[in-house]
């Protein structure tokens, strides 16, 4: 386990997570240098490829933030590439049986624990230079916890040896629960969803394994690390875009119809600027 997380998680602190899904170095960089735990580059529903992932990850490399790659899916190859980058945790979508998490943590482990084929080529040189001693040791790999059928093999996945934690996606879970029944949405607070969500987290304890959660405000984030969770993911880099933009938008449409124009001295129409001469 990498040792920041390691320190963070044995004083009993919850890790806090960025989230990327624009493709843009600047944006990787900027999100990197806030303050948080982790960083998480999304190669499953972000706008980024590889070659654009690694160069976000480059421009990571100067903080204290620990990078963290979602992978499109449960696929060795795209796995395999980000790990020999220097990612130090993946988390992968629609895990459903024991089976797939056995595949998903042979994947980021090297022989004998694992199949994870060796060759890394940027992380050998600056994640650590005794990197294929520690890899195994120091990748994080959360099973994504978002199915119907994810949910029902719940306690068979949390016992995987390997699987270092889970992580819901609380969307696509309540969608393959409830279907069309609950609204789309982050930050449930159905008690059907709260009570699965409860479900996740304490199986994962049980079984000794971490728990994460995708939310999409401070104060439901506040609600889940109160709950229990290691891990909270905050929004996202395109999602705090769009608000902060609009909140701003907003606050200077209305400062402008409120108080500028009110104290704005009416001019007379012939001397206006724009009058004939």
């Amino acid at each position: 386990m990498n040792k920041r997380i390691e320190r963070l998680w044995n004083s009993g602190q919850t890790a806090v997570c960025g989230w990327l899904l624009l493709p843009d170095a600047l944006t990787a960089e900027i999100m990197a240098n806030q303050g948080y735990d982790i960083v998480t580059i999304d190669l499953q529903h972000g706008l980024i490829d590889y070659q654009t992932a690694l160069s976000m990850l480059q421009a990571m490399n100067g903080s204290s933030t620990i990078p963290f790659a979602r992978v499109p899916w449960l696929d060795p190859a795209i796995i395999m590439k980000m790990l020999d980058a220097g990612i130090l945790g993946i988390i992968c979508p629609m895990i459903n049986t024991g089976s797939e998490a056995r595949r998903l943590a042979s994947y980021v482990r090297y022989p004998p624990v694992g199949e994870r084929s060796f060759g890394p080529a940027r992380a050998g040189f600056i994640v650590d230079p005794d990197y294929g001693d520690k890899a195994n040791n120091m990748i994080q790999c959360l099973a994504m916890i978002e199915t119907a059928e994810g949910y029902r093999n719940l306690e068979e996945i949390v016992q995987v040896k390997g699987i270092d934690g889970v992580y819901i996606g609380p969307i696509d879970l309540t969608l393959s629960l409830y279907g069309n029944d609950l609204p789309i949405g982050i930050d449930r607070e159905e008690p059907e969803m709260i009570e699965a969500i409860k479900r996740i987290l304490d199986s994962a304890h049980e079984a000794g394994k971490k728990a994460g959660i995708h939310c999409g405000t401070p104060e439901y984030a506040s609600r889940m690390a109160d709950l229990g969770f290691d891990l909270v993911a905050m929004s996202t880099d395109l999602g705090l875009f769009s608000s902060a933009s609009k909140s701003s938008l907003e606050a200077t449409r209305r400062l402008i119809s409120e108080d500028i124009r009110e104290s704005r001295p009416s001019t007379p129409s012939g001397n206006s600027l724009y009058s004939a001469r």
